[in-house]
């Protein structure tokens, strides 16, 4: 007599991608959740004062203390692999990527373990010059480029989670 084989083990669940949104100055917010909605992943948006956000079961609004950092510090403590994090701030941006998280600039610049170092290096060196006076300007101002540039680095980021085993969130 022999025995049916037994069937194949069911895959694991994958583990949720969630999108993390330092939201104070963040310009593709809206983007953000039109691509979360068609992906079906999560979005926290995190601020330091309420800020109005789409009423759906994937978006959460968190809302922290008005200290210093006080949104960076909420992201960083929470992001792991299978995170993405928006934010033009790059120590938080080094913070999330070596926590393994992706981290993607509203402009569509990627952080990478291999970029980072020097990036944050170049954000202090500037953050110096500033404070002796020698560079007064800030950043160029935000472009339609910019917009189409990060839609693509974000989906670029959702479909390496995928590929690598991670799925919807909610």
């Amino acid at each position: 007599m022999t025995s049916a084989p037994s069937p194949a083990p069911s895959p694991a669940p994958s583990q949720p991608i969630t999108i993390y949104v330092d939201a104070d100055a963040c310009p593709v917010k809206n983007e953000i959740y039109r691509v979360a909605e068609r992906h079906a992943i999560k979005v926290i948006v995190v601020s330091n004062s309420p800020i109005a956000v789409p009423r759906d079961r994937l978006i959460e609004r968190v809302v922290v203390g008005a200290g210093m950092d006080a949104a960076d510090d909420w992201i960083a403590e929470r992001v792991s692999r299978g995170a993405i994090v928006v934010t033009a701030d790059i120590p938080l941006a080094s913070r999330c990527v070596k926590a393994g998280a992706a981290a993607i600039a509203p402009t569509g610049k990627a952080f990478t373990e291999e970029s980072i170092g020097m990036t944050l290096a170049t954000r202090n060196l500037m953050d110096s010059l500033r404070s002796a006076g020698e560079i007064t300007g800030g950043p160029k101002a935000f472009s339609p480029r910019d917009r189409s540039s990060f839609l693509s680095a974000l989906d670029q980021a959702i479909v390496r989670l995928r590929r690598a085993g991670f799925g919807p969130g909610g």
